[in-house]
């Protein structure tokens, strides 16, 4: 069954605080960025330079011409009506649909026909440059296709030619706006600085006469579809105008300038019913005032009404009377009111009152008459204006009917005028069409070329150079999965990196031995000094003052470090995969121990590819196995090495064996490793790989530490990860890291102390040579 994978990665408990870096660190970053990752990024800027020098060399002088288009916002209007096209101010939009038409092909085919560019070699078939060859290549490739299929009993037509003509002229066509304004920039480039300035011209010059055609064409239709318009109109008017004459025959409405004669006459009678009745009220109120004089009698004959003011006989009357009134109070008081004349005063004035009341009477019987008269005019009114309001109500139900037909007819006859006026303006801009664009800059013939800018070139050829190097080294970054550091090995495994070993290419050097001894019938199981090669095997004996050494000593003394707090005599040397140098730390670091002496065991113990075995002993007949099989002695079995006594058990496999775990993980085998204890300090194990086969993991109960080899830059993060996720023991146990086969140039580019580890002048003195 499937068993979950535990990693070897222990994140500590609770969610780690956020770390942000410092500026120390993020130089440090980035200047291990570039220290790896220079190479690439110099590589890339000079092939991009490369590029961008070929291009300079190989692309040909091109001259750009320049003309310029004001779309006039301000143009002479020689008509004050309104254009039939409803021309109004431009907009961006519109602007830019300028630059369009500019673009379009239309104008291109014009420019053609009136330069006769088809015709012109040196424009259908520049001499090209080396980018423009290499651009030109799909469509060569397309066109020879076309070519296979098209059919060979035709006429070659002009559209063809053209067609080219229009692609190149669109090529080298470049039309834009200036910043916000209503300015149109047309450039062309060509080889020949005149012959830009005449295509620039001719796009300007076409593109002018384009819109006055299109000016014109729009209003001729126009100016057709008004005729049509305006004699449907016209029929529709007069129509209309029958309707409303027939319609007031009919129903006998009669107009009376320009309102309906049963109005004319309601109104007429409103104001003189409205004068009757105000005529009445004032005769009536004359008539009751002076009936209330005329109740008062004659003793009060200063009473009076408004016309007695103006009436001479009573004013005559009263001006005697107050004669005779002064007379008969002087009079009185002179000779006694008795007297005779102040009688006859008296009585002349009881005569005058009495002439005035009979003036009064006389004035009240003419208000009567008034007001009789006044009233009878009213009644009259008031009957009339009831016949004319009945009237009215009747013509009042024909008259909406009326008012519709006539808002028809003068709508019908509105439109046909204002067509009539738009087709008179029409007619008169046929014959002068106005165009809103203007030429304000002639194109004229540059005097330098525009491409190509060398500077320019060079410059984004640079920055591509270096933004594409730093693209491919951010790249190269991400997909570096690989172990290259000793921090890695600490983040990533939570484990000591305990040594770093160096690369070496070249051969070591070898040191001359004095000739050995006849060892008898023992030569079997020595390691013979014929066998010994210049290989790595033996470069801790051969170089003892080389970095290879000093990193085996590192593995050793972390091994006696180690031993107050777990035994370490028992060493495992793995891996994660095949080839990655355990095998020759296995023998490096048991050398390293037996030359200062040490007593030291090395066992064979990858069964499946016993490869130390070959390389030390390829004579022995017995080994490992024989031993836990009790067919020989352990003493029998063991190789040694005269110069430094180093003892290996080596693994004599003649065949495949498919249950080599059983084996490893039997009884003898635990019986044989007690047994090495008691008599030897250190027993390194060189171990099958953890990823390929299970041995490792069948041992780990026999192991005190293990040495886990990683090849520097080859094995991958998740491969190890994998590796020792699958056997927990061999992580718990892990006396650290060794990174095998670091190249020592690279390595200061990703650890810059490591760089000066290995090639640091101080370190020199001590001897250290690679």
């Amino acid at each position: 069954m499937l068993q979950t994978l535990k990693s070897p990665i222990r994140p500590d408990r609770g969610a780690p605080a956020p770390q942000y870096l410092s500026h120390a660190e993020l130089l440090d970053i980035s200047t291990g960025f570039l220290q790896r990752q220079y190479p690439v990024i110099v590589f890339t800027l000079l092939v991009m330079m490369a590029l961008a020098a070929i291009y300079v060399l190989s692309a040909q002088p091109k001259y750009t011409a320049q003309a310029k288009l004001l779309i006039d916002t301000r143009k002479v209007q020689l008509f004050q009506q309104q254009s039939v096209l409803g021309d109004s101010p431009p907009d961006p939009a519109s602007v830019d649909s300028q630059v369009e038409i500019l673009q379009s092909e239309n104008v291109a085919r014009a420019v053609i026909k009136e330069l006769h560019l088809t015709e012109d070699p040196e424009f259908m078939s520049p001499r090209g440059d080396l980018v423009s060859a290499i651009k030109g290549i799909p469509s060569a490739i397309m066109a020879s296709i076309s070519s296979l299929f098209a059919s060979s009993g035709g006429q070659p037509s002009e559209y063809d030619p053209t067609q080219a003509a229009i692609a190149r002229l669109h090529s080298e066509l470049t039309i834009g706006r200036v910043g916000l304004a209503y300015v149109i920039s047309i450039n062309f480039r060509a080889p020949d600085p005149k012959r830009a300035a005449q295509i620039a011209n001719a796009v300007a010059d076409a593109y002018i006469v384009d819109q006055l055609e299109a000016k014109y064409q729009a209003t001729r239709r126009a100016g057709v579809w008004m005729q049509d318009r305006m004699r449907e109109l016209r029929e529709q008017a007069t129509s209309a105008e029958r309707a409303v004459v027939g319609f007031k025959t009919k129903n006998n409405i009669v107009d009376a300038g320009g309102r309906l004669m049963n109005d004319q006459q309601l109104a007429e009678l409103n104001s003189s019913l409205v004068q009757g009745r105000a005529q009445t009220a004032e005769a009536k109120a004359k008539l009751e005032r002076i009936e209330e004089v005329l109740r008062m009698g004659v003793e009060v004959p200063d009473a009076t009404v408004a016309d007695t003011l103006k009436n001479e006989v009573i004013n005559k009357l009263r001006s005697q009377y107050l004669d005779f009134s002064r007379r008969e109070a002087e009079f009185s008081v002179k000779y006694g009111s008795g007297h005779l004349a102040v009688v006859s005063l008296r009585t002349q004035m009881r005569e005058i009152r009495k002439v005035i009341v009979d003036e009064l009477r006389r004035i009240a019987q003419t208000y009567r008459s008034d007001y009789e008269i006044a009233k009878a005019r009213e009644e009259s009114l008031t009957k009339s204006l009831a016949e004319i309001v009945s009237v009215s109500q009747t013509t009042n139900q024909a008259q909406i009917a009326l008012r519709e037909l006539e808002s028809s007819a003068q709508s019908y006859r509105a439109l046909h005028d204002n067509f009539l006026q738009r087709y008179m303006e029409s007619v008169q801009q046929q014959s002068f069409p106005i165009s809103e664009a203007r030429l304000i800059t002639t194109a004229s013939p540059p005097t330098s070329p525009s491409s190509p800018r060398t500077k320019l070139v060079l410059m984004l050829g640079a920055a591509g150079g270096i933004i594409v190097g730093f693209g491919l080294g951010m790249l190269r970054e991400i997909a570096d999965r690989a172990f290259r550091t000793s921090e890695q090995v600490a983040s990533i495994l939570h484990t000591d990196c305990i040594a770093v070993l160096p690369k070496i290419k070249g051969p070591v050097t070898f040191r001359s031995h004095e000739p050995r001894a006849d060892y008898g019938g023992l030569d079997h199981r020595i390691i013979k000094r014929d066998q010994r090669d210049q290989s790595l095997f033996w470069a801790v004996i051969d170089s003892p003052f080389s970095r290879f050494a000093e990193s085996m000593r590192e593995i050793r003394v972390a091994a006696d470090l180690r031993e107050p707090i777990k035994a370490s005599k028992v060493l495992g040397i793995t891996s994660s995969l095949p080839n990655e140098g355990k095998s020759t730390i296995a023998m490096a670091l048991a050398q390293s121990i037996a030359q200062v002496g040490g007593r030291v065991i090395l066992l064979d113990a990858d069964l499946r590819n016993p490869g130390l075995s070959r390389k030390l002993s390829p004579q022995s007949k017995v080994g490992l196995l024989e031993v836990l099989a009790n067919q020989v002695e352990i003493e029998d079995a063991v190789c040694f090495d005269p110069d430094t006594h180093l003892e290996f058990l080596p693994a004599v496999v003649t065949e495949r064996m498919a249950h080599s775990s059983r084996v490893l993980a039997s009884e003898a085998t635990k019986i044989l490793i007690e047994r090495l204890r008691q008599s030897y300090d250190y027993i390194i194990v060189d171990l099958s790989p953890l990823a390929p086969v299970v041995d490792v993991r069948a041992m780990t109960h026999l192991v005190d530490s293990f040495v886990f080899v990683i090849e520097w830059g080859r094995t991958k993060i998740d491969v190890v990860e994998h590796a020792l996720g699958l056997a927990q023991r061999v992580y718990d146990n892990l006396l650290g890291v060794v990174l095998n086969k670091a190249d020592i140039r690279l390595l200061g580019r990703y650890e810059s102390h490591r760089r000066d580890y290995f090639h640091n002048r101080y370190y020199a003195r001590y001897g250290y040579v690679d």
